[in-house]
């Protein structure tokens, strides 16, 4: 999620919660339809508690890759070979990588009985199948031109950090505001992922604010849930 100007917290937030429903939505229907791409794993890591990193070669199928356009898209992925129904996952790496490197990345939350246990179940080599990415991503044009809005407050939990990586790493003009800030919530530090990258990422102009909702004693920075940050940044 992502607030600029304070006055317009609620109507964007709003927003993007409506925009989510209907997505999903339209994908659902659309399953049965969806041409779908094998493509072998290259990589699957725990990245931290519950959260597994996975990446997707997709370097021999370029319509795939180029259906990667802009930070916030996601796309259907399913186990070849396995009856189980496909999961919704936001595609993590920049699209970028997809044209340099020619693989998808993503961060998956292992869920007993899902689809997405299944996935990060799976091994370098094992094929999974994808969709053509879907959805409009995040719209940087709401907070264009830079200079006209300073201040952009990122808010995101566990493995909803996914798109939030693609959208930092591609870039949005951070170091050309005053002020602006990612909210990460996890339980503790041991469930928040992405750690390593957090000194570029506050390089590249996003000032990190951790969130934990069950810290141990020795935590001094920001406890709580970052919903309820939101609705004081609202008040």
């Amino acid at each position: 999620m992502i607030i600029s100007k304070f006055k317009e917290i609620r109507h964007l937030s709003h927003h993007l919660s409506r925009r989510r429903f209907a997505d999903s939505a339209a994908a659902a229907v659309r399953h049965d339809t969806t041409i779908w791409t094998p493509t072998p794993l290259i990589k699957v890591s725990p990245s931290a508690e519950s959260l597994f990193f996975i990446t997707v070669d997709v370097s021999k199928s370029p319509d795939l890759a180029a259906s990667y356009t802009k930070p916030g898209q996601y796309l259907l992925v399913r186990p070849r070979d396995r009856c189980v129904g496909p999961t919704v996952l936001a595609i993590s790496s920049p699209p970028s990588i997809a044209s340099s490197r020619g693989v998808f990345e993503f961060l998956v939350r292992s869920i007993a009985g899902s689809t997405a246990e299944l996935l990060c179940q799976l091994q370098k080599g094992d094929v999974v199948e994808l969709s053509s990415a879907i959805g409009n991503g995040f719209d940087v044009d709401r907070i264009s031109p830079p200079d006209k809005y300073q201040t952009v407050l990122i808010f995101a939990t566990g493995s909803g950090i996914s798109p939030i990586r693609s959208l930092i790493e591609t870039g949005f003009g951070a170091d050309k505001r005053a002020d602006v800030r990612l909210y990460y919530g996890a339980r503790n530090l041991n469930r928040m992922a992405y750690q390593e990258r957090f000194e570029d990422w506050q390089s590249s102009g996003v000032n990190i604010v951790p969130v934990l909702s069950r810290p141990d004693d020795s935590w001094t920075g920001e406890r709580g849930y970052v919903q309820l940050l939101l609705e004081g940044k609202e008040s």
